[in-house]
Parts: structure tokens; C-alpha cells; sequence
């Protein structure tokens, strides 16, 4: 992509908030398609993921530029309870020091908690300050005088943020949370191809996506103990791609929770990870699941780095 640099526009966009405030929703909707795994339960986002926006005819302070959002999906800072919840939370302060604009989401709809009065304090204590954008989310949750209540001290938090109320689910507020990002970015050449909306390979992403559908079918006790590797990814040209993932959780008493009364829930996990799969990659896939125990998994430090932690 050819572009002058003084007319370009592209940097790196931390998306911060504590777990299941809506990042991975909001990235989505930003984007207009879907590269982050999204469930109702909290720390579905485990490791970093980028989303690359990249807009021609962007009006910038009344004038027409290109500019390239690089949104970075963080694992939502929280009380870490294992190992793997500690690594969570270095990932994602390291990736607000690195960024070049903080992207805040709160859930609007609820008064700050303990953990974001957490994300309150990382934000004052940055070495490096730099620019902040609140994004009070989920404002078709809450009726107008608690939200302005809710507002008032999410902002007061983080008085360093301009806010922005926004539904990621139903769009409300997203074009002028876009435009106040772009605003802010720094003159810079593009850093990826204009047409990249992500930087992990498909594998990865579907990996994420049947841990997504195991988020969205399981308990409370099984689904946060779970991990997936895949084992092989195979294109078989017009008939698609061939899929072998095992799914594996931290104890015994789990196992039979994920495969289900002769394999039903295994068998509906993998056929709701399967739609998604082929939802991003835009062709038919096969998709063959297994189920492993490896216990205490998340408290093994050989183990999450054979994992990708």
C-alpha cells in the first residue's frame, strides 16, 4: 500500500476493561466482522489479539485522510486466582505501555467495582501517559438517571478519559467513538495490508471459537478450565478444511460435563464451533473434537507455555 505518510494516519489502540464489559464485542462491531471469540462470561480473551481497521476518506479535522486503527484485544484485568490469571494481567498492561492511545470500556450499566476501581489505578500510575477514551458500553442496559449516575463516576475514575456512551451490541455511538479515535492517532505509514483485518492465523481463531462455543454451552465449574490445541489444520482445497482440536480441562469429574450423556454435548459444541469457523474462514469445514484431562493445568508454567501462554 502506497501512501504518504504525512497523509496517513495509523497507530495502536489499547481496548481495556475488566472481564465481559464487551471488548471483543466492541472490536467486532468496529471491524464488521468477527475475529475475537465473544461469550457472556468473563476472561473469554486470554491472549493478546489485534484488529486492523483500515479507513479511506477518514474526516479528520475537516479533512479527508486514511488512517489505520490497530485495535488490541486485552485479556480483562482481574484478581488473578493461577498462574495463567497472572500472565493475563501482565499481557495486558504490557500492551497499554506499549500503545499509543487507550481504549477504556466499561459496563455502563453498573457503578464502577473493585476491579475497575483496579484499571483506575493502573491508568494514573502509566510511566508514559498518553491519550484515554472511556467507552461507557452497554447503554441499552440502564435507564438515563442511572446511567448519568454510573457516568459520573466512571469519570471521575479516570478524569484523564473523554467518554463516550456506546452499545457495542446495537451500534449506538460507535461512528463518533471511531472518529475521536482516529483524531487522536499519530501520522503514521500503515502498518499492515489494507486489506488485514487480524494478526492471528485461522487456526488460532479457531481455537478461540470452539473454546467460545464450550463458554457459551457449559457450566459455571467446567468452562474457564478449559483449553484447546489444534492438532491438525488441513485444506483440502474445494472441500474446505479438516479440523483436529482436543479440548482438554483440569479434572476428571469435568470430562464427562464436556462429551455429555453419549457424546450430545460434545457432539453440540462442536457443531455450534463448526458454524462459526466457517463464518470467518468463508468455506465448509470438518471439524473432529476430543477431550483430554491435564489437571491443574492452569497453575503449570511448562504447560501454558506448551499451550501459547
Amino acid at each position: 500500500m502506497e501512501t504518504n505518510p504525512s497523509q496517513f494516519r495509523s497507530g495502536f489502540i489499547a481496548v481495556m476493561g475488566r472481564p465481559n464489559v464487551g471488548k471483543s464485542t466492541l472490536i467486532n462491531a468496529l471491524l464488521g466482522q468477527k475475529v475475537a471469540a465473544v461469550s457472556p462470561r468473563p476472561q473469554t480473551t486470554r491472549k493478546r489479539q489485534m484488529g486492523i481497521l483500515t479507513i479511506r476518506g477518514a474526516n479528520i479535522g475537516g479533512a479527508s485522510i486514511a488512517a489505520q486503527a490497530i485495535f488490541v484485544d486485552t485479556p480483562g484485568v482481574h484478581q488473578p486466582r493461577h498462574k495463567l490469571g497472572e500472565l493475563m494481567n501482565r499481557e495486558a498492561v504490557q500492551t497499554l505501555q506499549e500503545s499509543d492511545l487507550i481504549l477504556f470500556v466499561v459496563d455502563a450499566s453498573q457503578p464502577p467495582n473493585e476491579e475497575d476501581r483496579l484499571l483506575f489505578d493502573l491508568l494514573a500510575g502509566l510511566e508514559r501517559p498518553k491519550p484515554v477514551i472511556l467507552a461507557l458500553n452497554k447503554i441499552d442496559a440502564v435507564d438515563e438517571q442511572a446511567l448519568a449516575a454510573n457516568r459520573q463516576a466512571f469519570e471521575q475514575g479516570a478524569p484523564m478519559a473523554i467518554a463516550f456512551p456506546i452499545s457495542a451490541t446495537r451500534g449506538d455511538g460507535l461512528s463518533e467513538l471511531l472518529q475521536a479515535m482516529l483524531e487522536r492517532l499519530p501520522e503514521n505509514p500503515p502498518f499492515f495490508p489494507e486489506d488485514q483485518l487480524t494478526d492471528l492465523y485461522e487456526r488460532e481463531i479457531a481455537a478461540d471459537l470452539i473454546r467460545e462455543a464450550a463458554l457459551n454451552l457449559l457450566r459455571d465449574e467446567v468452562p474457564h478450565g478449559i483449553a484447546v490445541r489444534i492438532d491438525q489444520y488441513l485444506e483440502r482445497n474445494e472441500h474446505g478444511a479438516y479440523i483436529e482440536a482436543t479440548l482438554f480441562v483440569e479434572r476428571e469429574s469435568h470430562k464427562p460435563i464436556l462429551i455429555g450423556k453419549e457424546g450430545q454435548m460434545l457432539k453440540k459444541l462442536g457443531s455450534l464451533a463448526r458454524q462459526e469457523i466457517e463464518a470467518m474462514s468463508g468455506r465448509k469445514v470438518y471439524l473432529k473434537l476430543k477431550v483430554k484431562v491435564r489437571k491443574n493445568w492452569r497453575d503449570d508454567e511448562s504447560v501454558l507455555r506448551r499451550f501459547g501462554y
